[in-house]
């Protein structure tokens, strides 16, 4: 009887010793995912919040490396062809088995014209079952980072759930579309959907019968967006959420010197910049008829020009930027080269000179839509440029609101002028020079989808197409700088900075800060 007590007592020791290692992770950032549907939308709080859930044939480890997850090898067996080995006995979270029909059905759904990921799965080529655990691509053409379009958000969807649900595409957000898929999940991630609330709390579940290993400990996830800096601040320090995504960068140098507190940070991989309407021959938003500004190329340098960007540095960002004249989210993608980096000079007397020259000496009024709860600063970057522009008479208008209808109005071109963040753990240009930079051709073919303002340059496009399948990697960075250089020679677009991103968390809390701003839940651990 009393070895009985003993064995229970111990029992139960231990049974409260692992409930209280299975922890809950609280945390918070200024905005919510768009859609639980994982290729819907491209943006990247909702592709992080989905790879909880969904993952692909491969993944990024802790440094950005590609990795295996649902795929256990690859190989290139020709120039054309990619063969992929699938990982045995993965289930998803309703118990169906993972399989390669499985495969062939997400690439397909990812490349249908809803899908906002469409220019990354079609760029894998086309997915051939060879039997149950081994899937082959087909491409048309060589693409020379085909691995790293592999472990973009590519994720792998049950094919019998789809088709049960009737979700076999995915959903046309931009339209307002909802589907089974914008609320329910299902995945074969080391997390499973439980809850879902936009706009007020999301929450998920450890995956018990998950394939691979979790290092860290939290068996619940509890997600809530807090908009107001100041209110994610509060909550975080008085320990009502354990961490913080996006901490204000004027509020972080207050955090390094709080009690129980700590800030992770590093550079992201994200640039910032503005683009404009080039398209139209009128401006949607604009006072002046007849013509277009922004198609003239003195009035697009005559921004440029009117911009301080080290003020906006020390000033607004606190510090927390890199300003740059560079076109994509890592200086790697334009192979650090000093050209493509530098910025035109800030020089308001020679912007006033080209504004007198381009006729628009009295200036213009144009709106800016910007998203409030997005980029770091966002909305205050905005007023802080409409401020600068004012200086060359150009009243410039801001118009900021929340991403979920951000996205979608700069999706139907109801924009004249915008901000757009673009970054990834992708460093070469390839994914900014074609979804971003290049002709939009509104064919489905993703090429040029994020090409809000619609800029047209035929010699830059040509140049960013031969990009895309030269193998030579020597060549390939020659004609990427030339045609980088052929972009930004001609101002398409406004660049900013790239982002510095501060992290906070309650100092109990273990987090891997990666340089794309992901947050993997399963590498962290609370003490």
């Amino acid at each position: 009887m009393k070895r009985t007590l003993k064995t229970g007592l111990l029992i139960a020791a231990l049974t409260l010793a692992g409930l209280c290692q299975a922890q809950t992770l609280r945390w918070a950032s200024q905005g919510d995912p768009q859609t639980m549907d994982p290729h819907s939308q491209n943006e990247s709080m909702t592709n992080m919040m989905n790879g909880q859930v969904y993952e692909g044939l491969v993944t990024r480890d802790k440094k950005l490396g590609i990795a295996p997850a649902l795929a256990t090898e690859w190989k290139q067996v020709s120039p054309l062809v990619w063969r992929f080995k699938l990982r045995p006995g993965v289930k998803f979270h309703d118990g169906s088995p993972f399989t390669a029909d499985d495969v062939v059905f997400s690439i397909e759904r990812g490349q249908a014209i809803t899908s906002q990921i469409n220019n990354y799965a079609k760029a894998v080529g086309t997915p051939k079952k060879v039997d149950e655990l081994t899937v082959e691509f087909h491409l048309s053409k060589p693409n020379p980072i085909f691995l790293e379009h592999m472990a973009a958000p590519l994720w792998m969807m049950s094919k019998s759930w789809s088709e049960a649900h009737k979700v076999t595409r995915p959903l046309d957000f931009k339209n307002k579309e909802e589907t089974f898929a914008s609320m329910n999940a299902n995945g074969t991630g080391p997390y499973m959907l439980v809850s879902r609330a936009p706009g007020i709390k999301t929450t998920y579940k450890r995956n018990p019968n998950y394939w691979g290993k979790v290092e860290g400990n939290v068996q619940e996830i509890v997600y809530t967006p807090i908009a107001n800096d100041a209110t994610r601040l509060a909550a975080l320090i008085s320990g009502e959420i354990d961490f913080v995504l996006d901490p204000a960068p004027r509020d972080v140098p207050r955090l390094r010197n709080t009690a129980g507190i700590k800030v992770i940070d590093g550079p992201e991989n994200r640039i910032v910049f503005i683009g404009m309407d080039q398209h139209r021959d009128e401006l949607l938003h604009g006072s002046v008829k007849g013509k277009n500004p922004f198609k003239d190329i003195r009035v697009r340098k005559a921004l440029y020009h009117a911009i301080d960007i080290e003020t906006m540095k020390t000033k607004l960002m606190n510090g927390l930027s890199v300003p740059t004249g560079g076109l994509t989210p890592s200086p790697l993608g334009g192979y650090n080269d000093p050209a493509i980096e530098s910025r035109l000079p800030y020089d308001v007397a020679l912007a006033r000179k080209l504004m007198a020259e381009a006729g628009y000496a009295d200036g213009f009024e144009v709106t800016l839509d910007c998203p409030n709860n997005r980029y770091i600063n966002d909305e205050e970057i905005c007023i802080a440029l409409a401020s600068m522009w004012a200086q060359l008479k150009v009243k410039v208008r801001v118009n900021a609101m929340p991403r979920v209808n951000y996205f979608p109005k700069l999706e139907k071109w109801d924009t004249s002028m915008y901000m757009l963040g673009w970054g990834g753990a992708v460093t070469d240009a390839e994914p900014t020079l074609t979804p971003v930079l290049r002709n939009n051709l509104a064919d489905g073919s993703g090429i040029g989808f994020y090409n809000y303002g619609r800029s047209k340059n035929d010699k830059f496009d040509a140049m960013a197409a031969a990009t895309s399948v030269e193998p030579d990697a020597a060549k390939r960075e020659g004609m990427v700088k030339a045609a980088l250089k052929e972009f930004k020679d001609n101002v398409h677009t406004l660049p900013l900075h790239r982002q510095m991103i501060p992290w906070a968390a309650r100092s109990n809390v273990s987090v891997v800060h990666r340089a794309d701003n992901w947050l993997e839940v399963q590498w962290i651990s609370i003490k």
